[in-house]
């Protein structure tokens, strides 16, 4: 089929505009990870665009020779993985039961669950309340609060309502019970839907900071995310570092290495653990999302 004039000065707009996207989308990042590889001094004369213009890796060796930083990484890792796992196990619990209409009271647990989406306690409030549960300086703190996901849950209900009726009731004719065939029916045929909340939820956990901040002060329980935002703050944080390392040259380690390029390094460190996931869930992502939000 040939193209016609109109066609294809359309298709012409259409992918500029999308390299257009593509292009603002990814120079942010590539700009950190070239920051993050030239050396301070030089950065904060500007023009650092594409390339380093003054290569340098001592950004990276500070970052990985301060033992915070994978104390931070590793407190992190393991909230994004507990966090992920029991997120989706208890909202999945919650969405099946939601999702059977002969549940007594089903529209008032659902309504009561849309509130919380829109309306909070408050911080003063929640504050108080972790500090009464005895959560404060403790690694729970950054898991229980987001336990539960009503919006995650809202997807999970729509897709559980969706499964033929025939899979449950062969089931129940086997002997199963709601447990049963939760576990042996249900969440073997869910595996998108998991995949895309579970990549939500892990993404959200990797990159949220705030709860950190304000319930954790000991140093040795702050994720990734709030020691990256400490980093930020900190405007001697390359002094400081170059003291913690034993740089015997400081003035010469201050003219290679900067805060704001300090920052970019750990930023990049950060930022790449959980990029590297995403592949491995890609083929899931789009299907998990259409058939557990579109269908009706």
């Amino acid at each position: 089929m040939r193209l016609t004039w109109e066609d294809k000065t359309l298709n012409a707009f259409i992918y500029t505009l999308l390299i257009l996207l593509a292009f603002i989308t990814f120079y942010p990042f590539w700009n950190t990870l070239v920051m993050s590889f030239n050396t301070g001094a030089d950065t904060s004369l500007g023009g650092v665009t594409f390339w380093p213009r003054d290569f340098t890796t001592e950004n990276y060796k500070v970052v990985f020779s301060n033992d915070q930083f994978f104390q931070s990484l590793m407190i992190s890792a393991a909230r994004a993985l507990s966090g992920t796992l029991l997120s989706v196990f208890f909202t999945a619990i919650f969405a099946y039961s939601m999702s059977k209409k002969e549940l007594v009271g089903r529209k008032y647990y659902m309504l009561i669950a849309v509130i919380t989406m829109y309306f909070s306690g408050g911080l003063i409030p929640t504050y108080l309340w972790m500090r009464e549960l005895h959560l404060f300086n403790n690694f729970w703190v950054l898991i229980i609060p987001g336990l539960i996901s009503v919006w995650n849950m809202i997807v999970f209900r729509t897709f559980f309502a969706e499964l033929p009726d025939g899979l449950e009731e062969s089931a129940k004719v086997d002997g199963c019970n709601h447990f049963g065939i939760f576990f042996r029916i249900v969440l073997p045929v869910s595996g998108p839907v998991l995949a895309t909340l579970s990549l939500f939820t892990a993404v959200y956990l990797w990159n949220e900071w705030f709860h950190a901040g304000i319930y954790i002060n000991n140093q040795d329980l702050l994720p990734i995310q709030t020691y990256l935002m400490n980093v930020i703050n900190s405007n001697s944080f390359a002094e400081q570092m170059a003291q913690l390392t034993g740089v015997a040259n400081v003035q010469g380690f201050k003219s290679a290495v900067t805060s704001k390029s300090l920052q970019m390094a750990t930023l990049m460190v950060a930022t790449i653990p959980i990029i590297l996931v995403y592949p491995f869930v890609q083929k899931y992502f789009v299907k998990g999302v259409l058939v557990g939000s579109l269908k009706e």
